[in-house]
């Protein structure tokens, strides 16, 4: 039966085959709209390895599981059911062009998804347990940045820099088909000491993790360093997590409840020993975690706890990992390749006591040495809707919820909903959720969005949120809410020319009775010339303001160009870019690529212009005598600068130009043996 169809499938040669290209750590829109919404993005690259690992270790579809599916981020819980349940009933798959039978997997699914799959036979358990510890490949990094400025402010802000303005990454990792996995990280940020002071034992920030899959009953076994992630991210979600973005359909948090970690990240994660043991439909998870925090201490009270990790001057080095935090959980689940219910918890202890800060908006604020939250969280996939959600409570018996709908209306047509509704006296810790504030905490609010594919090569992505803040926020005196609404377009003429154009508007309440907009609107093209150069264009527009507040706008438009010549042992891609905007309340987040497991997306704003250059080139590749393994070494170069020649307070000087560039300088070595 299976023959006749994957044989009419390559006739009609309506499946696209992905072209060779450079994995991305996920999405960049979704990267850039985080950015923009806190400010930031967590230094973690932990997505960014796996993928560029399983471009290498594709995953065999013939024998991959539910969790490894969600590791991906590329498919919905619908797309993933429907695989599971097309695989059950029909077999292994025969092709990689049966994927278009699946109900629910359309084209542009499938492209995103092929260059980390393949199609195969399995292998024994037993097979790959003899090779473990054998063949798996070894990864070592070395990464060095400085940012070189004759700007007197920066240099006024690093002069009570205790170590040297520069930041050096080491990270050693054992990866054997994500079955076994073990490495050690080793960090110092810009600014921090290095072998001396503080810091006598070289890195500032180290990081050991030893992780394996598939241990007959032993589902995952975690030692050292990893990441847990139960139900919608109420009471837990340490993995990475996007909340709204131009991919609407990505609303939900989902992934195995335990996760490696060996980022440079210092706050996001827990240190001890986790195990998730899975028997039939019953799975349970427990860990258990001792690690420091870094806080503010007032009389041996914790006033806040901090979380950018970063430890250059005394006073930073005053709270350096100062309480100890004692963390244990767990999850029991029932499941099947349709639905799941599971229960949750987390139990914290802290050596010393919280004590929030005396302000209205921290009045529901956690205090005291301990603190815990529990939860329920459930899935059920009929036919072509897949609902799911969480609901949670604190300590003081608080509530917390989150409720979910994924839904295929007509081949070309996908709905998404999201209802949540956060008591302003809930908290948590180490928690998130799809919400507009950064943590799930006073929020009520629903989101809509559908994705209709009306003809071949189109694409329209539309969502609508509307919240409320019951309580008071940071810098927000009273009860406020807002809306957001975003359209985007997105072509695909063929493989050599995708273009999008995005239009976002967002309203909030101040507190005071006022209103401030924000409009964005983008249009961006790729364009590949041929096999080796590519090019990709931006321009990108800003409004923002209020009826009392200084109205801004902002420009931003930029050119990539990428060439990686055939056959050649080196790649390299520039930028050219032009920023203005009347201020930082219209700044403009845009990515930028640097080196391998790494990426910038600072906050443009002012005039400037900004030119970037990557250069990757293989200096060896070096066979043993047996020619059993192979060592390859790649060099990557990174010199981005910005030219401020129109800032007001040098208009004068002669060398106006010169006296505030910034220069942002990277180099790395990579040594892979296979």
């Amino acid at each position: 039966m299976k023959w006749p169809l994957v044989i009419w499938l390559i006739g009609q040669g309506i499946i696209v085959v992905a072209q060779e290209r450079p994995a991305e750590p996920v999405n960049e829109q979704q990267l850039e709209m985080q950015a923009e919404r806190e400010e930031g993005v967590a230094d973690d690259d932990t997505q960014w390895q796996q993928l560029l690992y399983l471009q290498k270790h594709p995953l065999n579809l013939n024998a991959v599981t539910e969790n490894e599916l969600k590791t991906l981020r590329l498919l919905s819980d619908l797309q993933i059911s429907n695989f599971l349940l097309y695989r059950k009933q029909l077999g292994a798959l025969l092709n990689i062009y049966e994927l278009q039978a699946i109900p629910g997997w359309d084209v542009y699914t499938i492209k995103q998804l092929l260059p980390y799959v393949t199609v195969s036979d399995a292998k024994s358990i037993v097979e790959r347990l003899g090779e473990r510890l054998q063949h798996g490949e070894q990864t070592a990094l070395l990464r060095f940045a400085t940012t070189v400025s004759n700007d007197e402010e920066d240099k006024k802000a690093t002069e009570n820099y205790l170590g040297h303005p520069s930041a050096v990454l080491f990270r050693y990792k054992y990866n054997y088909k994500n079955l076994m996995q073990y490495g050690i990280t080793g960090d110092k940020d810009a600014g921090e000491q290095f072998f001396k002071g503080a810091q006598k034992n070289g890195f500032d920030f180290y990081s050991f993790h030893f992780f394996a899959r598939k241990l007959g009953i032993v589902q995952s076994l975690a030692i050292g360093d990893f990441a847990v992630g139960f139900g919608q991210g109420l009471i837990q979600w340490q993995g990475l997590a996007f909340k709204k973005s131009a991919e609407v359909l990505a609303i939900k948090r989902q992934g195995p409840a335990l996760l490696p970690y060996n980022s440079a990240g210092e706050y996001n994660f827990h240190r001890g020993v986790g195990v998730t043991l899975q028997k039939n439909a019953f799975q349970c998870t427990v860990f258990a975690s001792a690690r420091k925090l870094s806080a503010n201490l007032v009389s041996d009270s914790i006033s806040s706890i901090q979380t950018v990790g970063y430890y250059r001057t005394v006073a930073e080095l005053n709270d350096r990992y100062n309480v100890q935090c004692i963390t244990a959980g767990g999850s029991v689940k029932v499941s099947n390749n349709r639905s799941h219910i599971a229960i949750n918890t987390v139990q914290y202890n802290l050596s010393n006591p919280l004590q929030p800060a005396d302000e209205p908006y921290d009045r529901y604020a956690i205090s005291g040495r301990t603190w815990s939250n529990y939860s329920f969280d459930y899935s059920y996939t009929v036919r072509n809707m897949h609902v799911y959600g969480e609901v949670a409570v604190d300590k003081l018996y608080n509530k917390a919820m989150v409720h979910g709908l994924l839904a295929s209306l007509d081949p070309r047509v996908d709905l998404a909903v999201v209802y949540r509704n956060i008591s302003s006296r809930y908290q948590s810790l180490f928690s998130n959720a799809f919400t507009e504030n950064r943590l799930p905490v006073n929020e009520n609010g629903l989101y809509a969005g559908l994705s209709i594919r009306p003809v071949h090569g189109w694409r329209l992505q539309v969502y609508a949120d509307v919240f409320k803040f019951p309580w008071l926020k940071y810098k927000v005196n009273a009860p406020s809410g807002g809306q957001e609404y975003l359209v985007q377009l997105e072509y695909t003429q063929n493989k050599y020319v995708t273009m999008y154009t995005r239009l976002r508007h967002e309203a909030k309440e101040d507190g005071m009775g006022d209103i401030v907009k924000r409009l964005n609107w983008r249009t961006h093209i790729n364009y590949r010339l041929n096999k080796m150069v590519e090019l990709r264009s931006r321009v990108e527009t800003v409004w923002y303001g209020s009826e009392s507040t200084k109205k801004e706008t902002g420009f931003l438009l930029y050119t990539d160009v990428f060439v990686k010549p055939p056959m050649k042992p080196f790649f390299f891609n520039a930028r050219l870019q032009y920023v203005e905007t009347g201020g930082y309340n219209s700044r403009i987040y845009a990515w930028e690529n640097t080196v391998m497991y790494n990426f910038s997306i600072p906050a443009q704003f002012n005039k400037s212009l900004r030119y970037i250059l990557n250069v990757n080139c293989w200096l060896t590749r070096l066979f043993s005598k047996q020619q059993k393994s192979r060592l390859n070494c790649l060099l990557a170069f990174s010199f981005a600068q910005s030219v401020h020649p129109f800032k007001a307070a040098v208009e004068a000087s002669e060398n106006a130009v010169e006296a505030y560039n910034s220069s942002n300088i990277k180099m790395q070595l990579i040594f892979v043996r296979i």
